[in-house]
């Protein structure tokens, strides 16, 4: 399952203790995960309680880091509309927190820094302060301004990146491999009903294929900057693959029996991940990638590698 999580030590997060002490604001957070967005009315609605109250426990949760929000413009001025920031939240004493560091490496990939592309059109690249290249034109991917890229879509083809292994330099043993990243269909314009079967694949083996529901415009992106045209894609879905012992999962379910030991990664000092919408899908929907500056989640191509004790 996602592991977009907050560690807390319970010796030092008061504030965030304080804010998770009531059951208002508990059942705020349940409502309020695993949803693209919600604004105050509606929070108050689905919970019955009154507006005023939960306009003060959205503002002690937003002021823990527990949820962000953003002002939107309505029929009548503006709403504030509310996410939920982590997925999980750990409750561990320093020690344990060090040693679930310890046992954890991370690495971000910025969205630019591909090794390898092959798309085809519509396509293109943006940072948060402007189209990058020419639209449409499948060589702007070679532009060396896409390093700075935070949105990037296309209708089929792949992008692929190059993590380094650094398993082997800490000389442990992987027990699990993770990616996390922010997704979408693509079509011109946007459509919630537009699947799209996007693939991964490391060092060459196909990991599994997950369906994209569709292309997400019905409001602004959390990180999604204003000058970003509002009939454009405006946000993805935060998901995780993850690679273990006993096959590969998206999100917690299972969906293809690969292994750890398939992969074989301790005879690679890289990993390489590809991100591909195949000419063969079922669904050849297209595909959206968020990165920092654009989308729900502030966040670059995440691999985790979880390894063994030293």
């Amino acid at each position: 399952m996602s592991r977009d999580f907050l560690v807390i030590d319970p010796e030092e997060g008061f504030e965030v203790l304080r804010a998770l002490a009531s059951e208002a604001r508990v059942k705020i957070l349940k409502l309020l995960h695993g949803k693209q967005g919600m604004n105050v009315n509606d929070i108050a609605a689905a919970l019955q309680l009154p507006q005023s109250t939960v306009s003060s426990n959205i503002q002690m949760l937003e002021d823990a880091g527990l949820i962000r929000t953003q002002s939107q413009r309505a029929k009548k001025g503006n709403q504030k509309i509310c996410q939920s920031t982590f997925d999980q939240v750990l409750f561990m004493f320093k020690e344990d927190t060090e040693s679930l560091k310890a046992n954890t490496i991370e690495v971000a990939m910025p969205l630019g820094l591909y090794t390898s592309c092959d798309v085809s059109a519509p396509c293109g690249l943006c940072s948060s302060e402007g189209i990058i290249g020419l639209l449409d034109v499948p060589n702007a991917f070679l532009e060396p301004e896409r390093m700075h890229a935070g949105l990037i879509w296309f209708t089929r083809g792949y992008l692929e990146y190059q993590f380094p292994n650094n398993s082997i330099l800490a000389n442990r043993r992987i027990e699990a491999l993770e990616f996390s990243l922010e997704l979408s269909s693509e079509v011109p314009g946007t459509a919630a009903d537009w699947p799209s079967d996007i693939t991964l694949s490391v060092n060459g083996m196909e990991i599994g294929t997950w369906t994209s529901p569709g292309d997400f415009g019905d409001k602004r992106g959390v990180y999604t900057p204003t000058w970003w045209k509002l009939k454009g894609s405006q946000y993805g879905m935060l998901k995780s693959w993850r690679v273990a012992r006993d096959g590969t999962y998206v999100d917690g379910m299972k969906i293809s029996p690969v292994t750890l030991k398939d992969l074989e990664l301790e005879s690679h000092h890289s990993v390489r991940l590809r991100i591909e919408v195949k000419k063969d899908a079922k669904h050849r929907g297209g595909l959206n990638v968020f990165g920092r500056g654009f989308g729900n989640y502030d966040q670059d191509i995440v691999m985790r590698l979880e390894v063994a004790n030293a």
